[in-house]
């Protein structure tokens, strides 16, 4: 028995789409009539979580998938205005792809509001190694000069450019033929055995350092470790924290118990920063982030993804841990944690760096910090370049010999001068270009407007927080602009939106089909959703689903809806073939008999003020639903592919009004790994209280139980085709 097997994803399952059509009235329960159903608290959060997952479930435009892909969702930030940000990992046939990533934005209300994808072929290609994980490590390794660790190998498929590509990935951290420290994010070619692709995490040549003065920072009792931010502790190069007791550090440039003041000040100051400023629960999203080690004997500072590392200045005079350098540092990691992680591209590299700028800025404003007044350049005490000049200027990338305006960059623009452009954006958003005050004008690329009005650093921080939540493995400039305006509008309103557009046209970021309308009104627009959004069939017979519309702008709207993609010998026709936007309509798939087995993704289309897609994945010739629980007294039928999961009675749950037994029969297609488990609401989430997991397609469960509401969950562990569920409630 495997009783904790249901990926988290899954087990997410809160509220489904027709359980949210019932949380406006009575649904019908297994047990009949009965009081009307609960709206849970936090149904908010459900109703959003549920229409993400339906949406990438039914594949809706960028999130469309082939039929042996799933989206699994794989992290949810809340975000102001009752959004909430669900971030997507594909798969294929249960193996991880590197690519192909997507963030669905959605609201409390069940809309769906934004979709953000990277761009993804269909995949086709067989998943049989023929190199060994100890082998396609062994050439991981083989990059570096010295390896101080590396992860354990996982089959995954690699998206390079259009072409699948099954691999050994790795993280392998060390050092250089030339003893510079590196942490390779590696892909191995699982057939051939070459490196497919190989990302260093650790940008070098970051270095500045100063100290904050006598500061409050929090630790343990007797060690350099935060007790309130999981992971997060300061030591040596060993890994080890400092241990001694308060107060820490002697005040002194090069005692390096002193720079681990100084770094957990400055990782602190920014972790309180995202959490009070934006709402963002750490540097990881998780409430911690990752360890410190100071004392490198070298002019650098960086991040590998599994710590930040601090060395000293150019003439050794000082640790480089100022409250800049180290917020830039774990800027890195918000940008790895957040969805997307750390692309591979130039241009993502750039954009990368100036993440850590723009939280080094940040940072610097929110710790107002008398020793280092706030300010938009990077590294302007540590006399870097030896002419005690910073070594960027947020303001003007130019005074550094860094390109100020996107048109400027190309392919081979050095990573730290590619993070100008959006350097420059942000401060214009944040100060503008004649902020007075004593801030530095800033200047306006060609073709931009003839001037920019800032925001304030903590909106547009906020802003840019938002974007971040929306980015995947293809982020760019071009997907940056769309990601902020919808991040302005969704958080202020239509007066920062156009702050953005503005601040993007005046670096040269040209405007992108389908990016948000700034305008006062919102812009008419629909979602659709399929229920279910894939379903068997024999040869001669007949399979419907549901199509569900929702009003995601302005008023309401006449759908037409069509499909397309069937294979020869299916028809597809809709009851009614036309629906306003918030009703639903029946898709009936007629297979004619003689109709060739296979499965086969149709896509259906809605057509209003625009158009959007989501496919219906179709089996034909599977094996019909299994028979066995036909002493039950409720039955349902379904089918599920490798790794789905739904929920039962038809996506909602029930109501049991007396304490007894319940009974749960699932029959599964033979061959198959099938999973039960029946969840009570305890008030805040649904909970197992039984469950059926043994290594087969059939689970039958006996639980006594009190009254209250109950579901089923039936989850395609290995296997696919139709599954009967029979049910008997008190």
């Amino acid at each position: 028995m495997h009783p904790t097997r249901l990926p988290a994803a899954l087990a997410a399952i809160a509220l489904t789409a027709s359980l949210a059509s019932t949380l406006a009235g009575t649904a019908t329960a297994a047990t009949g009539a009965g009081p009307a159903q609960p709206v849970p608290p936090g149904h908010g959060r459900s109703l959003a979580l549920a229409a993400a997952d339906k949406a990438a479930d039914s594949g809706l435009d960028g999130l469309r998938h082939g039929t042996d892909e799933e989206l699994v969702r794989t992290a949810v930030t809340p975000w102001a205005g009752g959004l909430y940000y669900a971030a997507y990992q594909r798969t294929y046939k249960g193996l991880p792809v590197a690519g192909g990533d997507a963030v669905v934005v959605s609201d409390s209300a069940g809309k769906v509001r934004e979709v953000a994808a990277a761009p993804a072929p269909a995949i086709r290609l067989s998943t049989r190694a023929a190199v060994s994980s100890a082998a396609a490590l062994a050439t991981a390794k083989a990059q570096l000069a010295g390896v101080e660790s590396a992860s354990s190998p996982e089959l995954t498929v690699l998206l390079k450019g259009a072409k699948p590509v099954l691999t050994w990935h790795t993280l392998v951290v060390g050092r250089t033929a030339e003893g510079l420290p590196s942490s390779l994010d590696t892909y191995v070619d699982a057939r051939t055995g070459k490196v497919a692709r190989a990302t260093d995490k650790i940008l070098h040549a970051d270095g500045r350092g100063y100290h904050n003065g006598n500061v409050t920072i929090d630790t343990a009792a007797s060690s350099m470790t935060d007790p309130n931010r999981s992971g997060f502790r300061c030591g040596g190069q060993n890994g080890s924290a400092y241990t001694g007791t308060p107060p820490w550090g002697n005040g002194t440039a090069n005692d390096l118990v002193t720079a681990c003041v100084d770094i957990m000040y400055a990782a602190q100051r920014e972790s309180d920063m995202l959490k009070q400023w934006f709402g963002y629960n750490g540097q990881n999203g998780q409430g911690g982030m990752v360890p410190a080690r100071a004392g490198l004997n070298e002019v650098n500072a960086y991040y590998d993804g599994t710590k930040t590392t601090y060395g000293h200045n150019q003439n050794g005079t000082m640790q480089l841990t100022g409250i800049d350098v180290v917020a830039h540092e774990y800027g890195h990691e918000i940008f790895d944690k957040t969805p997307g992680s750390s692309g591979s591209s130039n241009e993502n590299g750039g954009m990368n760096e100036s993440t850590g700028d723009i939280f080094g800025a940040l940072t610097e404003h929110f710790a107002n910090n008398p020793n280092d007044t706030p300010d938009y350049t990077v590294g302007e005490k540590l006399n870097f370049l030896g002419d005690n000049k910073p070594i960027r200027y947020m303001y003007n990338p130019s005074l550094a010999g860094d390109p100020n305006c996107y048109p400027q960059l190309n392919s081979g623009t050095e990573v730290h001068a590619a993070a100008g452009p959006q350097n420059h954006w942000f401060y214009l958003l944040a100060e503008g270009s004649n902020p007075g005050g004593g801030k530095p004008a800033s200047p306006i690329c060609s073709g931009g407007p003839s001037s920019v009005t800032g925001i304030g650093i903590q909106k547009a921080g906020k802003i840019f927080m938002g974007a971040l939540l929306m980015k995947t493995s293809s982020w760019n400039h071009l997907a940056a602009r769309k990601a902020t305006l919808s991040s302005a509008k969704n958080t202020y309103g239509s007066a920062e939106c156009n702050a953005v557009k503005t601040a993007w046209n005046a670096v040269g970021v040209p405007a992108q089909s389908g990016e948000t309308d700034c305008g006062g009104t919102t812009t008419p627009d629909f979602s659709l959703a399929l229920n279910p959004a894939s379903g068997s069939v024999q040869p001669g017979a007949s399979v419907t689903s549901t199509v569900n519309t929702t009003t995601t702008g302005g008023s309401a709207q006449t759908v037409q809806l069509s499909a397309s993609g069937a294979p020869s010998g299916v028809t597809v026709s809709f009851s009614p073939s036309s629906v306003t936007s918030g009703g639903s309509s029946t898709m009936t798939v007629q297979v004619a008999a003689g109709t060739a087995n296979g499965t086969y993704p149709i896509t259906v289309t809605g057509k209003g003020s625009a158009t959007h897609t989501v496919t219906y994945r179709l089996a034909v010739g599977t094996t019909t639903p299994p028979t066995g629980c036909a002493d039950t007294e409720y039955t349902y039928e379904g089918s599920l592919t490798d790794g789905q999961a739904e929920a039962q009675p038809d996506g909602s749950y029930y109501y049991s009004p007396a304490s007894g037994t319940h009974v749960g029969c699932l029959r599964g297609p033979a061959g198959a790994d099938f999973d039960l488990y029946l969840q009570k609401w305890n008030g805040s989430g649904w909970a197992d209280v039984a469950v059926g997991g043994t290594e087969s397609a059939d689970e039958d469960i006996t639980y006594n139980g009190t009254a209250g509401y109950y579901r089923y969950v039936v989850h395609a562990y290995s296997g696919s085709g139709a599954y009967t569920l029979g049910l008997t409630a008190p």
